[in-house]
């Protein structure tokens, strides 16, 4: 989580660092359903302007996919630019463009206190599964469409306000356990079945609604 941090940090000060050179910036923190971020952006025209910007989080979480009790790490890691486009006298617009997505869910299954599991329509005792792991990624480019509406509070301070979907596609999922049975084909035929059921649940976040609020500093 350090890490991410230090990445929206450094693009933070990437931005400002632009930024001084042009009248027609403004620089600002948000946060929102893809994490804690920083966004730049530039007035081309009065209809239009471009923002790039980062987000990143992980948080912990638990629940069942696939009918297996699971620990998660949900780590969210985006970079975008996108194209905002106004309307005369009026806060909103419409936002369109890409993100470069790295946000990816791994999993570990929560001990069973002794108790079977049922992997793929079969039944295993917990020395011949061990653990299992899960790691869903999705496409590393995704893009963006969203409305937006941008309020000015005092003076060279704004308010924005982002409501969105991010289409992050179809998951890639890896499924894998290290007990006793994990080189037997009958496992790997169960755990393969089971990978399949997971990645079908996980195609739930293919599109990720994102939902932002934004205070930004117009220099």
């Amino acid at each position: 989580m350090k890490t991410a941090f230090m990445k929206v940090a450094l693009a933070a000060l990437a931005l400002a660092a632009f930024g001084t050179a042009s009248a027609d910036f403004g620089i600002g923190l948000k946060a929102g359903t893809l994490g804690l971020g920083v966004e730049g952006r530039w007035s081309l025209l009065p209809w239009l302007d471009v923002r790039v910007g980062a987000n990143s989080y992980e948080y912990d979480d638990d629940g069942s996919q696939a009918g297996i009790n699971y620990d998660a790490t949900f780590a969210l890691d985006t970079y975008y630019a996108t194209g905002n486009f106004r309307f005369p006298l009026s806060p909103f617009r419409v936002t369109a463009g890409a993100f470069s997505n790295n946000n990816e869910f791994g999993m570990i299954s929560q001990d069973t206190a002794g108790a079977n599991f049922e992997i793929g329509g079969n039944t295993f005792s917990p020395a011949d599964v061990g653990s299992l792991q899960s790691l869903t990624s999705f496409a590393s480019t995704a893009p963006y469409l969203g409305v937006g509406y941008d309020f000015e509070v005092l003076g060279k301070v704004g308010l924005n306000f982002d409501f969105g979907v991010l289409w992050q596609g179809e998951p890639t999922v890896s499924l894998q356990a290290d007990g006793f049975a994990a080189g037997q084909q009958v496992f790997q035929d169960a755990l393969e079945a089971e990978r399949l059921e997971l990645e079908d649940e996980m195609s739930d976040f293919k599109a990720w609604p994102v939902v932002s609020i934004a205070f930004i500093y117009n220099f």
